[in-house]
């Protein structure tokens, strides 16, 4: 096979056989996700909750700090990098501090890190629960940790409220009519889900263990979680 010259070659240079396949080079991402070796930064936003049981005078504060990944983009992600656990109440010194340095871990391993809440809610205290404030059960602290690690997951997004906005109006619409209203004056600090009433005679709910199992529309329903016999 020939080829035909038919202009004058002015600058001329040799390709190397390499150099042809040469592939282009991957664009660069700034994309960064959740791993072990993530250094902490100096700042990091988060939340304090208050746990009181019936068994110890003392109260325990459990905070969770959270982690800002691709601030400002749209991939931003926010997720648990530590907890701290925080009690005067001595008694449970050691297996607390080698709670917190497990769960610390595990949130900064990355992955799904919200298969710890069932994990702390399944353990159960040898000398039996107690039931918290509002009628719910608690088989033991651990157990209540748990609940507080749950709440602060759903807070930050990632474990979803199982009760839609149509079924939560539902919900509180029965609970007046069961309740009613909430006596005024009450402290803004003491309107929460630990605290709402429910009717004295409600059985204890096998799904959320709150004791707001009543009759409603002929059917076994809970006021706290929507758990329903009829389905």
């Amino acid at each position: 096979m020939s080829i035909k010259i038919s202009k004058k070659i002015v600058e001329y240079s040799v390709v190397k056989p390499e150099e042809k396949a040469a592939p282009a080079a991957p664009a660069k991402t700034d994309y960064v996700e959740m791993h072990e070796n993530l250094k902490r930064p100096e700042h990091l936003e988060g939340c304090t909750y208050k746990i009181k049981t019936p068994t110890s005078e003392h109260a325990i504060y459990v905070t969770i700090n959270d982690v800002i990944l691709n601030r400002g983009s749209e991939h931003e992600e926010r997720r648990p990098f530590e907890i701290f656990i925080n009690s005067k109440n001595m008694e449970h010194y050691q297996w607390i501090s080698a709670l917190t340095l497990i769960i610390s871990a595990v949130f900064r391993k990355g992955g799904d890190c919200t298969f710890l809440v069932e994990e702390l809610r399944s353990v159960f205290d040898p000398k039996g629960g107690y039931m918290k404030r509002g009628g719910r059960w608690s088989p033991s602290l651990v157990a209540e940790i748990g609940d507080v690690l749950e709440q602060h997951l759903k807070h930050i997004g990632l474990i979803k409220d199982e009760i839609d906005e149509h079924q939560r109006a539902y919900l509180e619409q029965k609970r007046a009519e069961f309740t009613g209203r909430v006596a005024q004056g009450r402290a803004d600090a003491e309107r929460d889900d630990s605290t709402q009433e429910y009717p004295a005679g409600a059985q204890l709910c096998g799904k959320c263990h709150t004791k707001a199992a009543v009759q409603m529309d002929g059917c076994l329903t809970c006021l706290a979680c929507g758990d329903s016999k009829c389905g």
